[in-house]
């Protein structure tokens, strides 16, 4: 009997993980809808794509980011 209920609870965690993936496919379409439009009116979306990066991170972090790549640019001759 413990078999019995272990495969069932099995099928509902595969079954809620399936319709989630299936969730999830579809909110990055619609993300990808967004970006298209974005880049038809005219927005860089590499841009727009780093910003959303940036604003995922803590603000620590994101200046510890910042520092770090202006400090390769200039040891580059990047900055003028």
């Amino acid at each position: 009997m413990n078999e019995n209920v272990s495969a069932e609870q099995l099928r509902l965690f595969i079954e809620r993980i399936e319709t989630l993936e299936e969730e999830k496919k579809g909110i990055a379409d619609d993300i990808k809808d967004v970006y298209a439009e974005a880049k038809g009116t005219g927005f860089d979306t590499k841009t727009m794509k780093a910003i959303v990066r940036l604003r995922k991170m803590e603000a620590a972090a994101r200046q510890e980011a910042e520092a770090l790549l202006d400090t390769y640019k200039t040891a580059l001759g990047l900055v003028d």
